[in-house]
């Protein structure tokens, strides 16, 4: 593989999984594009030198504005099986839990890995720390991942932000592998569900947009991670199973806090593996999670992830705690994709109807 501009056709391949809905398309041929002896060194690398990959894979017309997509690499640290980069609409991110639970069920289903019954661990290293994933196996299928996440931590609890049209709002800022900003729907006048999916999009990225200007963040060990990547709005449980529901958004392109014609998005289909790890951090540092305790949490779908807090622990100082999400993630297909140099749109293409301006 090499640069989508230059004038020869361009071959790579995916394999195609969802974790509770949402697609996580895996590409395991990735480690000769990557360079850097730094998880820093490799995400900057991502970002500049690999772009155009992120876009083939996940805009159109071999993408859709929810996909995301995951590179395997081999590990910097010698412990680990392998290293994973997240590619997301709005651009290099350095863990996600879905996207996690795709690439698992990929590496152990095509034999990329040897998976061993009745579990099988493997050790991913990510930019923002190692994280220990368990799976199920049964007759060779993955029938569950549970992923020991990177420690969680809150940054701010109730802090007030002040979103155009919205008014001020109450929010918490976590990290859960990605930073998050967190908000109660019915605070943002909105009703959780798929029926009520383009308001909860543009009362989400409304808040991501006035929370990026007016809560700064970096990660105490990373300083490279330094900003708001995603936005989950949350309620009540409606059924005794159930912990708590929420969805979260990414945004389909540039965000301006003052510019309502930016804020588009797409809901996550699944739960959120990230993002529940930071919701169960804000709800401990509340004092209302105890750890151990299952915390089951729902996404738009009706799917859910099961969520506990393991132990508490500190990020150069600061509190902490580690969680764990568990969910499911089915191979839905091995994809061959084809990039011609004479393709009008040879790094896939966006169009306003469902995408915003500007896309990352």
């Amino acid at each position: 593989m090499g640069m989508t501009t230059s004038g020869v056709t361009k071959t790579f391949s995916s394999i195609d999984v969802h974790a509770e809905g949402e697609v996580g398309r895996v590409v395991l041929g990735a480690h000769l594009l990557v360079r850097g002896r730094s998880w820093a060194e490799r995400m900057r690398w991502c970002e500049t030198e690999l772009d155009w990959l992120r876009r083939v894979l996940l805009r159109e017309p071999r993408g859709h504005p929810s996909m995301c997509a995951v590179l395997v690499l081999p590990p910097l640290d010698p412990r680990a099986d392998v290293g994973i980069v997240i590619f997301e609409q709005g651009g290099v991110r350095p863990m996600s839990g879905s996207n996690t639970m795709c690439a698992v069920t990929a590496l152990l289903e095509t034999g990329a890995l040897v998976a061993t019954e009745p579990e099988t661990v493997v050790r991913i290293d990510t930019a923002v720390g190692p994280v220990e994933a368990t799976a199920r196996v049964e007759d060779g299928r993955v029938c569950w991942v549970r992923i020991r996440n990177v420690p969680s931590f809150v940054v701010e609890l109730d802090t007030k932000i002040g979103v155009a049209e919205y008014g001020t709002v109450t929010a918490d800022v976590a990290f859960g592998g990605q930073f998050y900003v967190q908000a109660r729907a019915a605070d943002m006048g909105v009703e959780l569900g798929a029926a009520h999916a383009q308001e909860i999009a543009r009362a989400g990225t409304a808040l991501l947009a006035a929370a990026r200007e007016q809560v700064p963040v970096v990660h105490p060990e990373q300083p490279e991670v330094d900003e708001i990547a995603l936005v989950m709005l949350h309620g009540p449980a409606d059924s005794p199973d159930v912990s708590g529901r929420n969805s979260v958004v990414l945004p389909t392109g540039l965000l301006v806090a003052g510019d309502p014609s930016s804020w588009r998005g797409t809901l996550d289909r699944s739960p959120c593996g990230t993002g529940t790890s930071a919701r169960m951090a804000a709800l401990h540092a509340r004092g209302e999670l105890e750890l151990h305790v299952p915390f089951i949490h729902q996404g738009v779908l009706g799917t859910t992830f099961r969520g506990m807090l393991l132990e508490r622990t500190a990020v150069n100082g600061h509190a902490a705690v580690v969680p764990s999400i568990q969910g499911r993630a089915w191979i839905t297909g091995h994809v061959q994709h084809v990039v011609r140099p004479d393709d009008p749109f040879p790094e896939g293409l966006t169009v306003g109807d469902i995408w915003g301006s500007e896309p990352g």
